[in-house]
């Protein structure tokens, strides 16, 4: 008997085999495609770097089919411009910015959609506890650093200033920085009277807080508060609860806005969907990993967004499926 048909009959089994497996690969690529997401965030240094890496980390853990990659850029004022030119997928987006963005203040309002609510960011100044400084007036005359150039702080504090009847670049020396983390240094060696900042655990707060020379945080007071929301109601009394940084025992009020993890509006619907259900599952992480983050949830998403539309559908979506909204 001939061995030729044995071994053409196992090399066709083979064959078939191999085939079915690799159909059955080509499948699970399907249900599970890889997906890379660009993440824009600001200068090294800042906040914005700090979250973007641990919300990657976090998101990249939870979702093997997830890679996020966080990109340096100049800030909120490139990452709308990058998202709408679809060169960026997310980008980490200060509240005024995506304020003016979204009701077209200064240009065309933009398209883009609210991925998530990242954190609330009540804006202050800080000094050296040694300095003379102790109010904001204190500071009228000198030398501040009021931030990032292209980040959305100096856009917080012009607002928060213009409430109190002073312009940032006339009554104050102003310092924009080519990288947010050269601020805290310009303070201790008093190239600075001061540093503008905002949020829980930011790291220039921290810098300063944390040296020899210890740090004193200024804010506006209860009247002053009342001064600025009666000029821009969208901002809205925000607190820093005691102990956010080294040395403070008293918490701190002040006024600011939401920062967004905002999305191309090309952003497919499902891919959003996957995102948003992925960071539902990782906020208890997330909070442990980054004092920033605890306030990275679903339902201040939906309290944070000016209004629901501005949500991506996607995620909209998977907040509808969960109870969050109707």
């Amino acid at each position: 008997m001939s061995t030729t048909r044995p071994v053409l009959a196992s090399l066709v089994g083979l064959w078939l085999m191999t085939g079915s497996i690799a159909a059955q690969d080509q499948e699970k690529e399907k249900i599970n495609p890889m997906t890379t997401i660009s993440l824009g965030t600001a200068t090294p240094g800042g906040g914005f770097p700090l979250y973007g890496n641990a919300f990657a980390q976090a998101m990249n853990a939870a979702d093997p089919t997830l890679v996020v990659t966080p990109r340096n850029t100049k800030g909120s004022n490139e990452n709308i411009p990058l998202l709408e030119a679809g060169q960026l997928d997310l980008g980490l987006v200060a509240g005024e910015p995506a304020y003016e963005a979204f009701l077209g203040i200064g240009r065309a309002a933009t398209h883009l959609k609210i991925l998530t609510a990242m954190y609330s960011s009540p804006g202050m100044f800080v000094v050296r506890a040694d300095s003379p400084y102790k109010t904001i007036r204190d500071l009228v005359g000198q030398p501040v650093a009021f931030g990032a150039k292209g980040s959305g702080l100096p856009i917080l504090s012009r607002y928060i200033l213009d409430g109190l009847g002073l312009r940032q670049d006339e009554d104050f020396r102003s310092i924009y920085l080519d990288r947010a983390g050269d601020g805290p240094a310009m303070v201790l060696d008093g190239r600075a009277a001061a540093l503008w900042g905002a949020g829980i655990g930011w790291p220039g707060f921290a810098a300063v807080a944390s040296s020899p020379a210890g740090a004193r945080f200024i804010a506006p007071d209860a009247a002053e508060i009342a001064r600025i929301r009666a000029r821009h109601s969208f901002l809205k009394p925000l607190t820093v609860p005691a102990g956010s940084y080294p040395g403070q025992t008293a918490a701190i009020n002040s006024v600011g806005s939401w920062s967004f993890v905002l999305a191309r509006d090309t952003l497919p619907d499902d891919v959003a969907y996957r995102l948003a259900r992925t960071l539902h599952g990782v906020e208890a992480a997330l909070c442990k990993q980054l004092a920033q983050a605890c306030e990275t949830t679903a339902a201040n998403t939906l309290a944070a967004a000016p209004r629901a539309e501005l949500i991506h559908p996607g995620v909209l979506k998977y907040f509808r499926e969960i109870g969050l909204t109707k």
